[in-house]
């Protein structure tokens, strides 16, 4: 075991409660607590957002994850929640806590309704400053997304001989395996109302689902019902949907065959469909493709993907720590007809998106809402307006199917369509 003084010279030191970050591999950095006194355990995971934090704390696709930003400074923003203005992406903060370099003193920003501190503390989430992130982020890089625990009421003899800290921290349970999005899900169905005139009703399964997307949809004359995570095919067809959405979400998609099996029928009655992040995850699953676990995942603003239909190169917001298994460069034969990868991550070539050729059907794994920034994948939301508008005009629909767009094509026997 190795005990790392990561804390830094920088104001993040703040004098407070001391605290431990602890590794199941027995590292321990030690600094100062902020937030709520306590203890926190999750999946080690690390954002490279250089702003954005509210929207990360907040975004559920974080449940049982400790977050650590890359970014130097934290919580010069402050916290934006009030009456008029409210950068939260849900109800709540979802991570289980708060790792970060350099605490800002006090907010400067005149939107700020408090400080993180403050806010973190309220709703009872451990944080814990002046770690040496950038050492923290490079052992991760190195060894993967480990589990850990958030320590700030820890004595001397515990950091001195930390053995009890890190037997508690692998007791807990990994992310593999594990189901989450009933625990993130809306507990009942909400309707989000298009802005101006009304052009299409979407169902929009919420499995950890960001305010953002169901504004982007209004914006573009889309009536969003919000349902929870078990809703039914039934349930869909109920409201007259000309689309589905599936959202983003946390935990392991192997563990989603109730979602899995819903898709399957959305795909088989022909009706639209759009999914992002775990609701990408999911297609593939619908599709017949495999989900794995990445090293250390993808968490920021600033990923770099292809739009393998456009050629155009997307700096895209991520969070995701499991992958789709597909073929690169081919199109595949799949029970719900052709289907093909049309999104590529620059930095590692990891599937980000499908394209369903005989559905009206596609998915990305980033987040086109981009809550926060950049914004360059919006155009997505204007495509899958386009892929209702098309079905609506051809007379396919809930129910309808689309048979006749069934491939006719030579399949060889690994599936490439020729």
């Amino acid at each position: 075991m190795t005990v790392a003084d990561g804390r830094s010279n920088g104001p993040g030191h703040l004098g407070g409660l001391p605290a431990v970050l602890v590794l199941e591999d027995g590292t321990v950095y030690r600094g100062t607590g902020f937030g709520a006194a306590g203890t926190a355990f999750g999946e080690a995971v690390f954002t490279t957002g250089m702003s954005g934090y509210q929207e990360t704390l907040t975004d559920p696709s974080y449940r049982r994850q400790v977050v650590i930003a890359t970014a130097p400074q934290i919580g010069n923003t402050g916290w934006v929640a009030s009456a008029e203005q409210d950068d939260d992406e849900s109800s709540r903060i979802w991570v289980s806590g708060f790792v970060v370099r350099d605490l800002a003193v006090r907010p400067s920003n005149w939107r700020a309704s408090t400080s993180l501190p403050a806010e973190m503390a309220r709703q009872g989430v451990v944080g814990v400053a002046g770690i040496d992130t950038r050492a923290l982020t490079r052992r991760l890089r190195t060894a993967g997304a480990m589990r850990c625990g958030v320590f700030t009421e820890v004595s001397i003899e515990e950091v001195a001989d930390p053995s009890g800290l890190v037997a508690q921290v692998r007791a807990i349970p990994t992310m593999m395996g594990a189901d989450l999005a009933g625990e993130v899900t809306t507990a009942e169905a909400y309707v989000v109302p298009a802005q101006g005139e009304h052009r299409f009703t979407v169902a929009a399964l919420d499995l950890g689902i960001k305010a953002n997307t169901p504004r982007m949809l209004s914006a573009r004359g889309i009536t969003t019902h919000v349902l929870p995570a078990d809703a039914t095919l039934e349930d869909i067809t109920a409201i007259g949907a000309d689309g589905v959405f599936l959202s983003n979400g946390p935990g392991d998609p192997a563990t989603a065959d109730a979602s899995v099996a819903l898709t399957e029928q959305v795909l088989e009655a022909g009706i639209p469909f759009f999914g992002i992040c775990f609701g990408n995850q999911i297609l593939g699953r619908a599709l017949g493709f495999g989900t794995y676990k990445l090293k250390f995942g993808h968490r920021g603003i600033n990923q770099p993907v292809k739009d393998h239909t456009t050629g155009r190169v997307l700096v895209t917001a991520q969070n995701h720590g499991f992958a789709v298994d597909a073929p690169l460069g081919v199109t595949v034969q799949t029970p719900h007809g052709r289907a093909r990868v049309a999104f590529t991550c620059l930095n590692d070539d990891v599937v980000e998106g499908l394209e369903c050729l005989d559905r009206p059907a596609f998915s990305v794994q980033f987040h086109p809402e981009a809550a926060a920034g950049p914004h360059d994948a919006s155009y997505l939301f204007d495509r899958f307006v386009d892929l209702m508008a098309g079905s609506r005009s051809s007379g396919s629909g809930p129910g309808a199917g689309v048979e006749a767009q069934r491939p006719t094509t030579d399949v060889s026997s690994n599936g490439e369509v020729h």
